[in-house]
């Protein structure tokens, strides 16, 4: 895998995010730093020195030390000698782990989704679906597939499984690259949404279980696939 340098991913225009200033600078830092995770700034094996970091936000190295050693409880980075903190790397069989999770819970939240979407829920899944439609560009496609699984899990209305898929969102940052940098994997993933989604507005909990099921069984396929070819390579 290519790690980017500590300054390549600054460039990139990380910042607090927007609407952030009522919140304490280590908040400020614990945020900006999940965001360039998210935003794949920040990939695994990356060092993160706390010196750059502060000078990059902007804020004393107090605050920064405090969002990284929050950011190493979440299991998100770990200290790796003396390269201190790097953004911590998922074994094959942790992210055969994730996926059984993740296709438990995101079963039993589409299930849930379905009983208890709200009209307006509904129609916003609709939405980002259509958006999905008609998205052939890998990162936006991955931001609109996260914007519709967001969805249903507060669709489900169940404040214990939204802890735990926001729990399972976390080690999700640990992935490296998106599997829609594959277009068969984008259109095949265009499917099985509609799948989804139509078994949610049908309020069939049986068939949403089982679609959302599928779909995370075959993004994992194509997940273990990256590792094989990275490995390989």
């Amino acid at each position: 895998m290519t790690v980017k340098s500590h300054t390549d991913w600054m460039v990139e225009g990380l910042e607090p995010p927007t609407g952030s200033d009522h919140l304490s600078r280590a908040e400020q830092a614990y945020l900006t730093l999940k965001q360039a995770l998210r935003e794949r700034w920040l990939n695994p094996g990356q060092r993160l020195r706390e010196v750059d970091i502060a000078e990059l936000l902007g804020m004393s190295r107090t605050p920064v030390r405090e969002a990284l050693r929050r950011l190493e409880s979440d299991g998100l980075i770990v200290v790796q000698g003396r390269r201190g903190f790097v953004v911590n790397s998922l074994s094959r069989q942790q992210v055969s782990d994730l996926y059984v999770m993740r296709e438990v819970l995101e079963g039993t939240a589409a299930r849930l989704a379905a009983q208890q979407a709200s009209t307006q829920e509904i129609q916003l899944l609709m939405h980002f679906q259509e958006q999905l439609e008609s998205c052939d560009e890998a990162e936006e496609f991955a931001r609109l597939d996260r914007e519709l699984h967001d969805t249903i899990y507060n669709a489900a209305h169940n404040s214990y499984l939204l802890s735990a898929l926001n729990a399972l969102a976390d080690a999700l940052l640990l992935l490296g690259r998106t599997t829609y940098v594959n277009p068969d994997r984008r259109r095949d993933s265009v499917q099985e949404h509609r799948a989804l989604v139509q078994a949610i507005a049908a309020r069939d909990p049986d068939a949403a279980e089982a679609a959302a099921r599928a779909h995370i069984r075959a993004s994992f396929a194509v997940r273990l696939k990256m590792l094989y070819d990275g490995h390989r390579n």
